[in-house]
């Protein structure tokens, strides 16, 4: 009767490997295997385009799309980007333009300077929120956010997918195999007391 104590032990190695057994089998066999009468293939694998899918359309709808990229950019201010554009004047008109034309260098004084500089500050602010309109229609009309997840999930080797999956939830794989582990002992240690009082 003494060799009834092993049952708990018995119990947590059985819990523990059909535990890792099932987390590994989450992944393989990557492709289809048959077994007598079943075909038998890790979960993620078999399922990837589904998740692809789902995965695809969450981004799209929950975490970012290419509205709300367009509606940031309309709602901007442009601040920055005049100030990119002023800057980039100010290069033009002392540098590049005294540059390729030294002789004009002698009719650029700083009126004549500020004058240019400010016409075509004003010509190039008009132009801007029409040029972002009409890229932000670009974006809209050739980025599918949905698609584009899908086709990077979709493509991802099986090798890669278990990478990622398995780097994300390690410690709630690890988790799984040990709770195995602790219910098998349980279970066994319950069978112990159910022998000994009989």
């Amino acid at each position: 009767m003494s060799w009834y104590f092993i049952f708990p032990f018995i119990g947590a190695i059985t819990g523990w490997v059909t535990n890792w057994i099932a987390v590994k089998m989450l992944f393989h066999p990557k492709e289809p295997k048959n077994f007598f009468f079943f075909k038998v293939q890790g979960v993620f694998p078999k399922r990837q385009k589904v998740m692809a899918e789902k995965l695809g359309h969450i981004v799209a709808s929950e975490l970012f799309s290419i509205d709300d990229v367009v509606s940031k950019m309309k709602s901007s201010d442009n601040q920055e980007v005049i100030a990119f554009v002023e800057n980039k004047i100010d290069d033009f008109i002392n540098v590049k333009l005294v540059a390729s034309m030294p002789m004009l260098a002698m009719f650029l004084n700083d009126d004549l300077k500020s004058k240019i500089k400010s016409t075509l500050l004003t010509e190039i602010t008009d132009v801007i929120p029409g040029v972002i309109d009409s890229y932000a229609d670009k974006l809209k009309s050739e980025i599918d956010v949905k698609s584009v997840v899908y086709d990077k999930v979709v493509n991802f080797s099986s090798d890669k997918l278990e990478e990622i999956l398995y780097s994300i939830m390690k410690k709630e794989f690890k988790f799984i195999e040990l709770l195995g582990g602790i219910l098998g002992f349980l279970i066994g240690l319950i069978q112990l007391i159910i022998l000994m009082l009989e």
